[in-house]
């Protein structure tokens, strides 16, 4: 390999050498002498001054390069650029790669000062002979400078002008090339330039352009790589090898072009080099993905995007954020645990179809920090065959909220109730606390939203889903573990509607669709619309003794400086710790005593089910004191028009959704395999001095009759048991499933509730029916 002398002249140096030499006069006599220069306005006395009064070098904006997402392992799971590039020091390129470039772009690069007078020459005369250029002539100096014109131009006129096929541009170049010469060493200006030529294939600089064609890095490029490299810049697009057999092939032709010049020069030795043509290109193209949908875990990384855009910690507004996002060169630490997101993929998967139009979604949140850990659906991200609306994939965040790329979300059902229960127990209210329930409830007064509006609905009434009884007396315990719609009510008519809502919001409750919350004396069924994130995010405040966090992605940011800027938690302290300690101690009780009975994780969690009136929507949210998930699960094609009943999800039947019956184990395995390797950690106790005991009229005496009926109809269920599987094939074959080998009876069903569909048309009244 031949070695070149750093050569650094000014401008001045060189015009003085080259008009000792005499060459100086002949290049004014040919820009005189050549009619297309006169129209421009250059004559022989102001060439001197064109040459000589030279302009500031050309401002040199951050190139664009990759974004990448780290997950919390350090592993790169997603990029997103406008231009895919990674810049490197000149240090970092092969030599071979730095003379394959200089020998076929610019062979006097190393002798010149930014001009190379006999190739302009040359160009000036075809050009101007054939009305235009035609001809190419320009240093590479004056090719870097034409690259960073482009890139630093804001429109779409810019960008043409800075490309315009022009001697007034050529001269404009060569002015800023003379001046890039004067403040620059040789080997700065080749690292500028390397950095910033297009090689065809989407790929942007050196670097990224030896990762696209040969999966290897800059540094470790061949001497046949390097010259086909080198071949690619000067008509990137005609040689791109991504795109078929006759671009690959002119490829080719380019390479040996190099690889002859690089020989002449002495760069290589001839034998070397014709070795090299004799063998095939012998590519690997990389795929470079950009952006989410090329991405392993798409949702997740929609999400981290949408923040970049919409957090103001990452720019004092939305113009900044996306400039910063657009020029890239970041890397970003993200919050995703692989461990966990692949616990929430399978358990998904396991249970619902892509092809399904029901959807199934779930997001884990580290309690205290506010860290999200996974964010999974059932249906893959991007777009479907033929766009259609319906398939296997969406291009909704379907796990978060408008804001990061979601939809409308799904009504939250019964998950709602704990804000109800955590501002009972802040108000002195007692376990064993509570009151006579009707069968049946009309909220016709009592209710005041935070505006201090009477919002009463006299028009509507609330009935208990099936399984939760027509009436009684209902404790604070009863009426949580067995979801009672009716006790609920009531109990938000006491305590307040508004302190329920000023509850929620510091839990960070708001709609999926970004509008108000609607304060209606249903908010405690879950009227509101939301998203696994949000919901997540409030359970786990419950999990970190009331401490609330908002959810976080970046925990760090890496600038293309290797500047680090840390993403510290957002938190505040939402609900008091002892009253967190007391609604854990109650929600840990819907796995004992109440609608999740007989599903465990085998540690100690707490949580929540959610099955929306009409079976719209089904849900179930909890959390240990190490992680909180929630699982959402609805019609992609519209809730209230496709309720959850009579469906097959999955391969399996469900004679309606409920929060126990499908999001309920889907949250069950996620949390089992993500906790694995976690050792188990207890809740705190309760204060039982503040929130033991309590009285409800009529409780024992009911709870003594209904352990009575139930022991009466233990024995007697077992004949009933016993004929179970006939009426279950059956019901089957009914429902025109004659063949479907994966039909498994679902015993939910028989706990179904029957409500009533939700009244859009109602406006700011209450959806009538259940919710659980």
């Amino acid at each position: 390999m031949t070695s070149h002398p750093e050569v650094k002249r000014g401008p001045g140096a060189c015009l003085r050498v080259l008009a000792a030499c005499g060459v100086l006069g002949g290049l004014l006599a040919a820009l005189a002498a050549l009619p297309l220069v006169g129209t421009v306005g250059v004559t022989v006395n102001n060439v001197t001054r064109t040459l000589t009064d030279l302009p500031p070098s050309p401002r040199e904006n951050p190139l664009a390069q990759r974004t990448v997402l780290l997950d919390r392992n350090g592993k790169r799971f997603a990029q997103f650029y406008t231009e895919n590039r990674t810049v490197v020091r000149l240090d970092q390129v092969a030599p071979v790669m730095r003379e394959a470039i200089v020998a076929i772009e610019d062979s006097r690069f190393y002798e010149h000062a930014g001009l190379d007078v006999k190739g302009t020459l040359r160009a000036l005369v075809t050009n101007t002979k054939a009305g235009g250029v035609r001809q190419g002539g320009s240093s590479l100096t004056q090719q870097l400078v034409k690259n960073i014109l482009v890139e630093n131009s804001e429109t779409e006129t810019e960008r043409a002008q800075a490309r315009a096929p022009s001697i007034q541009r050529k001269i404009t170049e060569l002015r800023y090339a003379l001046a890039m010469e004067k403040k620059y060493t040789k080997a700065e200006i080749l690292e500028r330039y390397l950095n910033i030529a297009y090689f065809g294939a989407g790929a942007f600089g050196v670097e990224a352009a030896a990762q696209r064609f040969f999966s290897v890095a800059a540094s470790r490029l061949t001497l046949a790589q390097a010259a086909t490299l080198a071949g690619a810049v000067r008509t990137p697009y005609a040689t791109d090898p991504s795109l078929d057999a006759a671009r690959r092939k002119r490829l080719r032709e380019r390479r040996d072009i190099v690889l002859e010049r690089m020989a002449q020069l002495s760069y290589v030795p001839r034998p070397q080099a014709e070795a090299a043509m004799r063998r095939p290109l012998n590519l690997r193209l990389q795929p470079q993905p950009g952006g989410c949908d090329g991405s392993v875990y798409p949702y997740f990384c929609l999400y981290v995007h949408r923040e970049l855009l919409t957090n103001p910690v990452f720019g004092h507004s939305r113009v900044e954020r996306e400039r910063r996002l657009a020029r890239g060169g970041l890397v970003l630490r993200t919050t995703l645990a692989p461990r966990a997101q692949r616990a929430a993929e399978r358990a998904i998967a396991e249970r619902v179809g892509t092809k399904d139009t029901e959807v199934a979604a779930e997001a884990m949140i580290q309690p205290g920090t506010g860290r999200i850990r996974a964010m999974a659906a059932s249906k893959k991200y991007g777009l479907n065959s033929r766009n259609r609306n319906n398939g296997p994939r969406t291009t909704y965040n379907l796990v978060a909220d408008t804001a990061h790329g979601g939809g409308q979300g799904f009504q939250a059902g019964s998950t709602f109730k704990v804000f109800t229960l955590a501002t009972a127990l802040g108000q002195g209210w007692r376990f064993d606390q509570g009151f006579m329930t009707p069968g049946s409830f009309v909220p016709d007064s009592g209710f005041k939203d935070c505006r201090g509006r009477k919002v009463n609905d006299p028009g509507a009434e609330i009935f208990n889903a099936s399984g939760e009884g027509k009436g009684g007396p209902q404790s604070l315990s009863t009426g949580t573990w067995k979801s009672v719609n009716i006790f609920y009510m009531m109990l938000e008519q006491q305590v307040g509607l508004c302190p329920v809502v000023r509850t929620a919001k510091a839990m960070g409750i708001a709609r999926a669709d970004g509008a108000p919350l609607r304060e209606v004396p249903t908010f405690t069924l879950g009227v509101n619309e939301m998203d696994p994130v949000t919901v997540a995010a409030a359970f786990a405040a419950f999990g970190a003794r009331g401490r609330y966090c908002r959810p976080l992605s970046i925990v760090e940011i890496v600038e293309r400086n290797g500047r680090h800027f840390r993403v510290p938690p957002s938190c505040a302290q939402a609900i008091e710790r002892d009253v967190a300690d007391a609604v854990n101690y109650l929600l840990s009780g819907v796995f004992t005593k109440g609608t999740m009975t007989g599903q465990s994780i085998g540690r100690p969690a707490a949580g929540k089910t959610g099955t929306n009136n009409g079976y719209t929507s089904a849900w179930f949210a909890g959390y240990t004191p190490e992680l909180a998930a929630a699982v959402s699960v609805g019609d992609i094609r519209g809730s209230y028009r496709y309720p959850l009943r009579d469906v097959e999800i999955g391969g399996e039947y469900y004679g309606a959704v409920q929060g126990a019956s499908l999001p309920g184990p889907i949250w069950v395995s996620s949390m089992s395999a993500a906790l694995s390797e976690t050792p188990p950690t207890g809740f705190h106790r309760p204060d039982m001095g503040r929130f033991g005991g309590g009285f409800t009229p009529g409780l024992e005496e009911a709870e003594k009759a209904e352990k009575a009926k139930r022991r009466d109809g233990e024995r007697r269920g077992e004949d009933a048991r016993a004929d179970e599987p006939r009426r279950a094939r059956g019901f089957q074959r009914n429902r025109g499933f004659p063949r479907n080998r994966g039909f498994r009876w679902n015993r939910g069903f028989h706990r179904a509730a029957a409500s009533e569909e939700h009244d859009e048309e109602r406006g700011g009244g209450l959806p009538p029916g259940n919710a659980r």
